[in-house]
């Protein structure tokens, strides 16, 4: 897969004069960016304009690859997955609907299926596996064929902390050479998922840069435990 890049040039999208995003102007590389922000910041709008399925208002939202046919994947918060279907025939189903060709499609599954540590269970129903699992087959579900971008929501919401740590390890196995784009509200996966960082609040970008330098404009009297914490509450105006 060659060097990809999702650009966002003086993009806004307004919604009847009641919420604006933007004007944003950013250029987002392959490995993890987080997207971070209170409810009503703007994320889900970013997220759907870096998806195609709404058109910003002005300026405009591209994706550059060199890989021709190369797309996106995406994971919603709550994912519908078949129980009665085992996790081999989920994802061919999934090859056939991304118009992989027949003789490719055993290898995208079995690449995918490895990719996301879900080899040994091909066979299991999904309803028989557990919340971490079936998060990381919504992953591969969003994997399969070979995207470009991928947009996860909220992927570790649900999860206990064993759970959690799997997925963001399987997160960071996936991220090499294609955009990976997270939207949380966990700071834990801020720290444990994030090359970069970018902080929504009222929908203008306040932050767009790693965690370290993120952690360096904590405020003495923002809510929170961590340096992290009471840096993203101070830049959504969370203070005490």
């Amino acid at each position: 897969m060659g060097a990809t890049r999702l650009v966002l040039a003086d993009m806004c999208k307004t919604y009847r004069r009641a919420f604006t995003l933007g004007p944003i102007s950013l250029t987002v590389t392959e490995g993890v960016t987080c997207l971070v922000g209170p409810n009503g910041a703007g994320k889900s709008t970013l997220f759907r304009l870096a998806a195609g399925v709404d058109r910003p208002t002005s300026g405009s939202v591209r994706l550059e690859t060199d890989d021709a046919g190369q797309g996106l994947g995406y994971l919603p918060q709550e994912p519908q997955l078949p129980g009665s279907a085992t996790c081999e025939e989920f994802l061919h189903y999934v090859a056939w609907l991304q118009r992989i060709p027949r003789q490719r499609r055993s290898e995208a599954v079995e690449l995918v299926l490895d990719q996301v540590g879900l080899s040994d269970r091909r066979s299991s129903r999904i309803r028989e596996l557990s919340g971490g699992m079936r998060r990381r087959l919504g992953i591969g579900h969003a994997l399969v064929h070979g995207p470009a971008l991928v947009l996860l929501d909220e992927p570790t919401v649900g999860l206990d902390p064993k759970q959690r740590i799997g997925l963001r390890q399987t997160v960071g196995q996936v991220s090499q050479n294609r955009i990976v784009l997270v939207a949380t509200h966990l700071v834990e996966d801020v720290r444990g998922l994030a090359d970069r960082v970018i902080v929504l609040n009222e929908g203008a970008v306040v932050y767009d840069g790693d965690v370290p330098g993120l952690e360096r404009l904590a405020e003495p009297d923002a809510a929170g435990d961590t340096d992290l914490e009471r840096a993203i509450a101070g830049l959504m105006g969370d203070s005490e």
